[in-house]
């Protein structure tokens, strides 16, 4: 592993352990499932993009205005936000465009996924991209 990498790793570690250890749990709040989820919580779908040398302005915008768009068309994506990086870091290994889609639940998430609209972005999306990384968790 290189060392930008294990940088990366730990302060990610870092940020997770200070954001839990500022969580006063609320036992009242909880679902009943296998994993006891807090109400509170919300399932995160993190979507980081690296798109090829070869995609241009116009394609991005299209790529941009589609996903932006499954939040009107997808009931279940209870909140999104997106974002070009600014990390003055130089971590991002050539990842320019953050997306954050919210659910209530893992079945939110499993009916956008194959969700035609959702779909179709992809569509768009996969010939102009490199490389792509998704995380998924749920908020503490």
């Amino acid at each position: 592993m290189t060392i930008k990498f294990l940088r990366f790793v730990t302060i990610l570690s870092l940020t997770a352990l200070i954001s839990f250890a500022f969580t006063k749990p609320d036992a009242s709040k909880t679902r009943t499932t296998a994993t006891a989820i807090k109400l509170d919580s919300v399932l995160r779908h993190v979507v980081l993009f690296k798109f090829t040398k070869t995609t241009t302005a116009k394609d991005l915008k299209a790529i941009e205005e589609s996903f932006s768009g499954l939040p009107a068309k997808i009931k279940e994506i209870k909140d999104y936000e997106w974002g070009l990086n600014n990390s003055p870091e130089g971590l991002e290994k050539g990842f320019t465009h953050c997306f954050f889609v919210t659910f209530e639940s893992e079945e939110g998430r499993a009916t956008y996924l194959p969700h035609p609209d959702h779909k179709a972005f992809v569509a768009l999306a996969t010939p102009f991209i490199e490389d792509v990384l998704v995380v998924d968790y749920w908020s503490k």
